[in-house]
């Protein structure tokens, strides 16, 4: 997480804004890599 505040910083993005937008950021970077852990086990769970 620091490294998203980080680069919010390095971006301009104030940090109550990074902290509002940081659960939506999450969520899809973690769809996203379930998607592509899916995608490279030929989409067998388990």
């Amino acid at each position: 997480m620091s490294v998203a505040l980080a680069l919010g910083d390095a971006l301009g993005v104030p940090p109550l804004a990074m902290a509002e937008l940081l659960p939506v950021i999450e969520a899809v970077m973690v769809a996203k890599f379930n998607e592509q852990m899916d995608h490279s086990h030929g989409g067998k769970t388990g």
